[in-house]
């Protein structure tokens, strides 16, 4: 998005109405249809690939965050195979209650679930058994032998991650243990994957690649903040499958990044537990506070240069949630009048600080707003608000506009859960 002088001569926060007529011209109905037929997106109830939509046979039930690995798998296999589908999202127990038509329907609560030709499925391989079974594998399938053998590294990829991240604190001997095992498990998966000649576990993208993305992406993100590893940075075959995933626009609709999981992971998980050394809390207060992207081999969230759309793309969701996010900020009107209306500036200072930014001086919003602003700051959730790029613009533009006023932080994030992100009044805005 280019600076007009007009933008640049600014010297207040830009209106609701300014700051919408920056937006590109996109009526809802051209929204709605980017989001059924355009590339993947978190946004999306029905997805048609260019089918009428009498031809879907399929309901995929996934939380509303994206933050369920299982979901994320099957999300990215039918995004692959390009089989129309709706979507229903359901709240999972760590941020809200979950639905009661879901209980009645599941009642497990289970996530992902699949509703194909009228019957349901859930557990996330017996979904993609199913899937194949109706519409074809997704190269090779999942009882391939070799595709058989890579689910079960994944597993003893997966076992050893939690062997570090939940049950070893510090850095004793235990811990180093832990870490040793586990690079040597990511050490097989980077023999797997330089036994063919491209970047993937096969000849070409497949079932086997679905299977590892949701967990080397949460590996990646946890190992980075919570122990100062850099999965990326010593496993270079990984990094170059990940480099490779960010060029297929269906990984990116689903990608999160660094922040978000290191912050929905806990809850998940049960716990995860922080080795404590001076880089391992360096890297986790620039995860946190900036400025993004962290310069540090250690952590790597994506090789992709950002689009230009980045910033577009993130004054549009921020506006379109506006009366939202004003409303479930803890320093807004159930203060005061006085209070919900400085808040409702910052916002918009914050906005045009996002168009501002790196560009000109900055806006100055008012006093006593650092932790309002930075409470948005930590909340900011990918690919559930936005993408990757756009978070890091709309978070560096928050933190940047909260730093004029102060060093004030806002509520911490919980870390029993995640009641904070509550979908609920989101979901009834939309």
């Amino acid at each position: 998005m280019e600076l007009t002088a007009e933008l640049i001569a600014v010297a207040e926060p830009l209106s609701w109405a300014e700051l919408e007529r920056r937006l590109p011209a996109c009526s809802e109905s051209e929204l709605q249809l980017q989001r059924v037929e355009g590339p993947t997106n978190a946004q999306a109830r029905l997805r048609l690939f260019g089918r009428p939509e009498r031809e879907v046979r399929v309901t995929l039930y996934r939380d509303h965050h994206a933050w369920c690995p299982y979901c994320q798998k099957v999300w990215l296999w039918l995004e692959e195979k390009r089989i129309p589908y709706r979507v229903r999202k359901v709240t999972m127990f760590c941020y809200g209650e979950k639905e009661r038509w879901f209980k009645q329907l599941v009642p497990s609560g289970m996530l992902p679930a699949l509703e194909l030709d009228g019957h349901l499925i859930t557990e996330s391989d017996l979904i993609l058994q199913a899937l194949e079974e109706s519409f074809g594998p997704l190269g090779e399938g999942l009882q391939d032998p070799d595709v058989f053998a890579l689910r079960q590294l994944e597993r003893r990829l997966f076992r050893a991650w939690c062997q570090w991240l939940c049950y070893c604190e510090g850095e004793g001997a235990h811990t180093a243990a832990a870490e040793q095992h586990f690079a040597r498990m990511a050490s097989l998966v980077e023999q797997a994957l330089e036994a063919t000649p491209g970047p993937f576990f096969r000849s070409a993208f497949g079932t086997a690649d679905v299977i590892f993305v949701p967990y080397l992406e949460r590996m990646n993100a946890s190992l980075a903040y919570y122990k100062g590893y850099g999965l990326r940075q010593h496993h270079p075959a990984i990094d170059r499958w990940f480099a490779a995933l960010e060029q297929r626009s269906t990984y990116l609709g689903t990608q999160s990044d660094i922040h978000t999981h290191a912050h929905d992971l806990p809850p998940q998980m049960g716990c995860c537990l922080a080795s404590g050394s001076a880089e391992q809390q360096q890297l986790a207060r620039w995860i946190d506070q900036g400025p993004w992207p962290v310069e540090h081999p250690a952590v790597v969230e994506t090789r992709q240069a950002p689009p230009d759309s980045a910033v577009s793309e993130a004054l549009a969701r921020v506006l379109r949630h506006r009366d939202k996010l004003l409303a479930v900020n803890p320093l807004g009107e159930q203060h005061s009048l006085e209070a919900g209306q400085a808040l409702e500036r910052a916002l918009r200072t914050a906005l045009t600080n996002l168009l501002r930014y790196g560009a000109v001086a900055l806006i100055t919003p008012p006093a006593g707003m650092a932790a309002g602003l930075r409470y948005w700051r930590d909340r900011v959730s990918v690919p559930r608000d936005m993408s990757l790029h756009a978070a890091r613009r709309w978070r560096s533009a928050l933190e940047a506009t909260a730093a004029l006023v102060g060093d004030e932080q806002g509520l911490p994030l919980p870390v029993q859960h995640r009641r904070d992100q509550n979908p609920e009044p989101f979901v009834q805005a939309a």
